[in-house]
């Protein structure tokens, strides 16, 4: 089975990178991360550091939590961030860098993988979620290297397939230590091959996002660059498919608020060409972030196209009220809990397969308003930016129940600190 899976990603990791390849020609663009990463040739990492894997954007958001959280235990720990999608390492490198090392993952091929942890040389590995990767868990057991994952996930029907796959998985997962959200999750890695005595019901990371302590500071000044004096949202992470419907529900906000101004995110660079075109060809009058509008173009948009990296959970600060996108399309939404733990009030769409309890949650609390369409959108965001009270008042319901939540950073510290040693902080 391993022989059979090496010759099935050999052809795949090829393709992969000529993609990337090709993508980064067609824009003129430099190829970042550099190719050469992908294949393990990168510089050396000096001092051993714990390498944390975050396959994409979102759980980059969760390697930011977790490096805070070491950096005050262990101040002077080497880190390693890796990230297998192009968006994710240019987030990591955007948030993290450069007090941690960012690197692309290698492909999980017995070269790559023998190069990467050769020239990192990791103390320990943490993969977020559920990336399962056979040679490199399995390279990191034969090197006696201690390997979790943490906040781990798997849906019943992720289950599934890796059971039909057993004796590739198995073997790999049998040492590894998981730190899984829910009694359901541990159960699904135990039927996957994962060793009972080593897996733990730690709970759900997001709950314990901390702000950055100059994060009030920096929404301030996003708000009285843009938006001073005038009601503000945001939607968060929106997909295509989603983006006309944000212009149109903001169109039915500023009917009742003309001077209300909407910060739309794309959730990938590669779309804010065509979301730009979407608002011109919308006639909603807009600036891009990135290109630093002076206080009368400012004053004269209606929505801010956010076209950079890592400033999101900034406009989120900045606003008063958020939707988060990837959820009126069937995608399974995104991070709901970055908004809401700000104090934010939150609409979603009806696709949230990819945090659904947190969804729930919110949900059921009063939190978080569920939206079919831009309809609907439009009046809910009418509703809160219209009425300090209410908006306030849901929007202290989410913290609450964060704050409620907490925990699972603690908990994976406690699993992780024996490989440590007592904290130097």
């Amino acid at each position: 089975m391993r022989l059979l899976y090496r010759i099935a990603v050999t052809p795949a990791a090829g393709l992969h990178a000529a993609l990337l390849w090709l993508r980064a020609r067609l824009r003129g663009e430099p190829l970042a991360p550099p190719m050469a990463q992908r294949f393990g040739f990168a510089p050396p990492v000096t001092g051993r550091p714990v390498w944390i894997h975050a396959a994409s954007v979102g759980e980059v958001q969760l390697a930011a939590t977790l490096v805070r959280a070491l950096r005050a235990h262990y101040p002077d720990l080497p880190l390693l961030v890796t990230a297998f999608t192009p968006t994710g390492a240019a987030r990591a490198a955007a948030t993290l860098a450069p007090e941690v090392t960012v690197r692309a993952l290698p492909y999980d091929l017995p070269g790559p993988v023998r190069r990467f942890l050769g020239r990192t040389e990791p103390r320990l590995a943490i993969v977020l979620e559920t990336e399962l990767w056979p040679t490199l868990f399995e390279a990191c057991r034969r090197r006696g290297l201690p390997l979790f994952i943490a906040n781990a996930r798997l849906s019943e029907r992720a289950a599934h397939r890796y059971r039909r796959f057993g004796t590739l998985f198995a073997p790999a997962l049998r040492a590894a230590v998981i730190a899984a959200r829910s009694a359901e999750d541990a159960e699904r890695f135990r039927s996957i091959g994962a060793d009972a005595a080593l897996t733990h019901v730690t709970g759900n990371l997001k709950f314990d996002y901390t702000p950055p302590p100059d994060l009030a500071a920096r929404a301030r000044a996003l708000r009285t660059r843009y938006a001073e004096g005038r009601p503000l949202w945001v939607a968060g992470s929106t997909h295509d498919g989603e983006d006309a419907a944000m212009i149109a529900a903001h169109a039915r906000v500023r009917a009742r608020l003309p001077d209300a101004v909407l910060v739309l995110a794309p959730r990938h660079p590669q779309r804010f060409e065509s979301v730009a075109a979407e608002l011109s060809a919308q006639g909603m009058p807009y600036v891009r972030h990135s290109r630093s509008p002076d206080a009368a173009a400012a004053a004269g948009a209606a929505v801010v196209l956010l076209d950079t990296l890592g400033e999101l959970l900034d406009f989120y600060a900045a606003a008063d009220a958020a939707f988060v996108g990837g959820s009126l399309v069937p995608i399974g939404g995104h991070n709901l809990l970055e908004p809401a733990a700000l104090g934010r009030p939150v609409a979603t769409g009806p696709s949230d397969f990819n945090a659904a309890e947190i969804a729930r949650l919110l949900l059921e609390c009063g939190a978080a308003r569920r939206v079919h369409d831009e309809q609907e959108l439009g009046t809910c965001m009418l509703e809160w930016l219209h009425d300090p009270l209410e908006r306030t008042r849901v929007g202290e319901l989410g913290r609450a129940a964060v704050e409620t939540h907490r925990g699972a950073l603690k908990r994976l510290l406690g699993l992780i600190g024996p490989q440590l040693g007592p904290p130097t902080a």
